[in-house]
């Protein structure tokens, strides 16, 4: 595997907001934990906060950036999809459970010969 395919942070900038993102997921969780006196209002509040301004700060990253980009790539590409009207999905499920069916019933049916072959001809056993 070639260096090329990996992708690192390269900025310092970058690097401190990473760092910063992980020092306030840090802090939301110890002022969760350390404000219990505080009340559950108070607590929920902190963390909440916390966790906003780790989400705001990594979307200014570059990799929040990108991140984004990806998410709206991959928006696009799912409303290119055709999907299936009701008639036809239920055609297809309706093609996938006799297909079940067909395959249980031969299963069984070589299941039961070849127990009829070994027990029966072959062995000479009786049930």
């Amino acid at each position: 595997m070639s260096a090329a395919n990996i992708e690192t942070v390269s900025t310092s900038a970058d690097k401190a907001k990473l760092a910063l993102v992980a020092l306030l997921v840090v802090a939301a969780l110890g002022g969760f934990y350390g404000l219990s006196d505080q009340g559950a209002l108070v607590q929920w509040a902190v963390l909440l906060l916390g966790l906003a301004a780790a989400v705001g700060v990594f979307l200014v990253s570059h990799q929040g950036r990108e991140l984004v980009a990806f998410g709206g790539d991959a928006w696009r590409e799912l409303k290119k999809v055709v999907w299936p009207t009701r008639k036809e999905a239920t055609q297809m499920t309706l093609y996938v459970f006799g297909f079940v069916v067909l395959m249980a019933l031969f299963l069984w049916f070589t299941d039961k010969t070849l127990e009829w072959v070994f027990y029966d001809l072959i062995l000479g056993w009786r049930k």
